[in-house]
């Protein structure tokens, strides 16, 4: 049995550079795959590598079991990861990915591994915010899928069809089972800057709850409102590549606490 590379298994690169000046990790929202950010290196500068963040349980991972809860999820990312961490780098994350995102810088800080250049949350809270809804992932698939619509408008048409909604099904509740069940531990704020994005129509994650991000910012916080609900990641795509590509251009040194 052929027993598959981890760091290929966790991240795949949609345009490969390897001499770039930079390398973005990218984190998708809950029961999404990696290849939610396969266009995204054409709306960067090119010597930026996007590495999309592959979690089990979906696309080529579908026989994987997805994780239930962020400290495995974010231990196996993180050690999946460490071949890629020989140049400078920067991490987003846009929904369950900016709470994977985050947790997995402190992660990196707690061995005392490197940090990013920046860090790039989208779509979430604060994460010492306590969560104002209800959970989801215990209810009954038809009551989890209409409240799924209802918070976020879910986007995914796939959810209407019996045999793809039974795939999705699974890591999505997985997904939302890692969030509802997450616990937030106090920690001194990142050394790094952070930069916040927020969409101006987010039903469930209004751009209040996450300009609480700068709690957690020690070197300077930023938040852009793009227009668009919680899925702002895809209806204003352009214009989020094109304000990432400034923060990523800029000297970190520019900067200050």
């Amino acid at each position: 049995m052929t027993v598959r590379d981890p760091t290929a298994l966790w991240f795949h690169s949609p345009r490969p550079h390897p001499t770039a000046r930079l390398r973005l990790f990218c984190c998708a929202h809950a029961g999404a795959a990696g290849h939610v950010f396969h266009a995204w290196p054409a709306g960067l500068p090119p010597d930026i590598e996007v590495c999309a963040v592959q979690l089990p349980g979906r696309a080529f991972r579908l026989a994987e079991p997805a994780y239930t809860a962020v400290a495995p999820l974010v231990a196996a990312l993180d050690a999946a990861a460490a071949p890629l961490l020989d140049r400078p780098f920067a991490v987003f994350g846009h929904s369950m990915g900016a709470l994977v995102a985050f947790e997995w810088t402190r992660a990196l800080r707690r061995r005392g591994g490197p940090q990013p250049e920046r860090l790039c949350l989208s779509a979430f809270r604060g994460p010492h915010l306590p969560d104002p809804a209800s959970p989801l992932h215990p209810l009954a698939d038809d009551a989890f899928v209409t409240a799924l619509q209802q918070r976020h408008g879910v986007l995914d048409d796939a959810l209407a069809d019996p045999e793809l909604r039974a795939l999705m099904l699974p890591v999505l509740r997985a997904d939302f089972t890692v969030l509802e069940t997450y616990a937030h531990a106090r920690e001194p704020a990142l050394d790094l800057p952070l930069h916040a994005f927020a969409g101006s129509d987010d039903r469930g994650v209004p751009p209040r709850d996450v300009a609480a991000w700068a709690l957690h910012a020690g070197r300077g916080f930023s938040l852009d409102v793009l227009p668009g609900g919680h899925f702002f990641l895809h209806t204003a795509r352009a214009d989020l590549l094109a304000r990432l590509s400034r923060l990523l251009s800029a000297p970190r040194a520019q900067e200050h606490p």
